[in-house]
């Protein structure tokens, strides 16, 4: 279906080759779920009804916030699970896991607790769902991964047109600067700026993107050198057209290829990265739900809590190994020595 768009052979031969590659097509389905599932979350685990119906009033709070003196309650947080739903014409429509992550099971006696039918994959070590913290998880992994990617690989396409079209001392000027950047070690550096300046979402993409965006703007440069000399580069300077104009409307979209090449693997590594730096307590800020807070919290109470190192260990294996069969299909597809049918 997708083929009927495209017009550009190539493209579509590409596209043949990368549905040809079974892991990877099955990679993609699996990632559009985990995506959907993530960006749907309050639709599949949440404290509160998708849809019910209360007095005679129908209300839907997983999309809206209601004042709990419309409940005749107290506070400034409405608990939907004190209100009689199951009296005559009223009724609640629960997502599958009725807890959200920031949420303890005060019925347990201790935690952390095992699965149960109240919790499906335990609880951690102050009560909290972990399944719901895995689903929010992904969330703020993926964001983080995919901002990292855009900012880091638009930075490191500019840095490398620059390079590539100009070249001559503005090439080797650049080059050297990148060699600076490149030669920092990179978690050791992202370990120094958070201890320095705090970490938040915001932050930790910021040191992110700081320290790397050279890889790509190595590609992206040797792309600009091989391109900048083709004819239809030499007929568009004829005609008058503008420097950025040529440089990403008429170069860029012809050396996309490391560009899309590398973006499943760079994804993959930015959602390990997040997993390392919340495992050793230098991530996002709790409360915040982290598979790599549930793997620390696996290490604290290993003997006890077996099912804290299972399940967040399950879901960075499938989400990393998606990813990564995604990057070998696209690779395939895109390799110039495979014969493209």
């Amino acid at each position: 279906m997708i083929e009927r768009w495209i017009k550009n052979d190539l493209t579509r031969k590409r596209l043949r080759r990368f549905k040809s590659i079974k892991r990877a097509v099955v990679s993609v389905w699996v990632v559009v779920f985990m995506l959907f599932i993530s960006a749907t979350s309050e639709f599949w685990a949440n404290s509160k009804p998708i849809v019910m119906s209360y007095q005679g009033s129908v209300y839907i709070p997983v999309l809206r916030d209601y004042h709990p003196s419309l409940f005749n309650q107290d506070g400034f947080v409405t608990n939907y699970r004190v209100l009689d739903l199951k009296a005559p014409g009223n009724w609640a429509l629960w997502p599958p896991v009725s807890w959200n992550p920031f949420e303890s099971n005060e019925t347990l006696a201790t935690y952390p607790a095992p699965p149960t039918r109240n919790n499906l994959l335990g609880t951690d070590d102050r009560g909290r769902d972990v399944l719901s913290r895995l689903i929010y998880g992904f969330r703020y992994s993926v964001g983080f991964a995919i901002l990292v990617w855009v900012f880091a690989f638009s930075l490191g396409v500019a840095a490398g047109a620059v390079m590539g079209y100009w070249g001559g001392r503005v090439d080797l000027i650049g080059q050297r600067f990148v060699e600076v950047f490149d030669s920092l070690p990179y978690l050791l550096m992202l370990l120094t700026l958070i201890a320095f300046l705090g970490a938040s979402m915001t932050m930790l993409v910021a040191f992110s993107v700081f320290l790397g965006w050279m890889r790509i703007s190595t590609y992206m440069r040797a792309e600009f050198l091989k391109l900048r000399k083709r004819e239809f580069v030499e007929s568009a300077k004829a005609q008058g057209v503008g420097t950025f104009r040529i440089l990403f409307r008429h170069i860029l979209p012809n050396g996309l290829g490391p560009l899309i090449t590398f973006s499943p693997t760079e994804i993959a590594s930015n959602i390990t990265t997040l997993a390392i730096l919340d495992y050793l307590g230098m991530g996002l800020p709790p409360p915040t739900p982290s598979w790599g807070e549930l793997l620390q919290q696996a290490q604290e109470h290993f003997t006890i809590a077996w099912w804290l190192a299972v399940y967040p260990s399950l879901a960075m294996v499938v989400s990393l190994t998606a990813l990564t069969f995604i990057g070998e299909g696209v690779r395939e597809a895109y390799d110039p020595r495979k014969t493209l049918t």
